[in-house]
């Protein structure tokens, strides 16, 4: 199965300024992603899709391979879909945020386990347990999902509403980590974007409302994205397994 990893960096950002060049432990944020990323065994090619020369330089610099998009492109997904059609033998795109440099081979390797089973899933996306705390937390994204484990929803809030005590609730922590198979991707990313998506600023809800489904895959590990000054502080001291 040939699988492609895309992973988009823009070099605006309202929060952190420059973020994915921003110094992790002694290496640019990117570099990271882009490292970890190589790691994983299943994965046939990596590639970081960016509008920015100085990002593409340095991932070059320690001999990756980065594709200009075009700037005005509006999301992650389009400029992952955009590097996708350029490589037409891949069966599997995986869109990797570039703010994951806590990202391991493993969590990559679960992300497609379906299709490396034989499954064909239009979509799937990672998560691991919802540590209590973050349940009110706006910034954590949260997943309940059926009982074959495809969502149901994401939200910013907290899912679902505890009216009656259960011993176990099928709500988890969401990543924003997807694999597509790479027809739906470029039909998912064509359509139009949708009432739920755009009030909870989660694009993933677009594939829920037009119908489609996407398999919840479970890694123990956890992560930070890195989206604030205060996240980055906290990136120089975390383990990077």
């Amino acid at each position: 199965m040939k699988i492609l990893c895309v992973i988009p960096s823009r070099i605006g950002s309202t929060r952190l300024p420059r973020k994915p060049l921003a110094l992790i432990q002694g290496k640019p944020m990117i570099r990271w992603v882009y490292e970890r990323a190589k790691q994983c065994q299943v994965l046939t090619k990596v590639v970081v899709a960016t509008d920015s020369e100085e990002i593409r330089d340095t991932v070059t610099a320690i001999g990756g391979e980065a594709i200009m998009t075009d700037p005005n492109l509006q999301t992650g997904s389009d400029r992952v879909a955009a590097v996708s059609k350029l490589f037409p033998e891949m069966q599997i795109v995986i869109n990797l945020q570039g703010d994951e440099p806590f990202i391991r081979a493993q969590m990559l390797e679960q992300l497609v386990d379906p299709y490396l089973k034989g499954e064909t899933p239009e979509m799937t996306t990672l998560a691991y347990p919802l540590a209590p705390d973050k349940m009110h937390n706006p910034g954590t994204v949260k997943v309940i999902t059926d009982l074959k484990m495809n969502a149901i929803y994401f939200s910013r809030s907290p899912i679902p509403y505890p009216r009656q005590e259960v011993d176990t609730l099928p709500v988890y922590h969401h990543m924003g980590l997807y694999a597509f198979r790479r027809d739906f991707l470029l039909h998912y990313t064509s359509l139009p974007q949708t009432p739920l998506e755009k009030a909870e600023v989660l694009e993933q809800l677009r594939a829920l409302e037009h119908g489609h489904k996407i398999r919840v895959c479970l890694t123990e590990h956890q992560t930070i994205e890195i989206n604030t000054p205060e996240e980055l502080a906290l990136a120089q001291s975390f383990p990077m397994g």
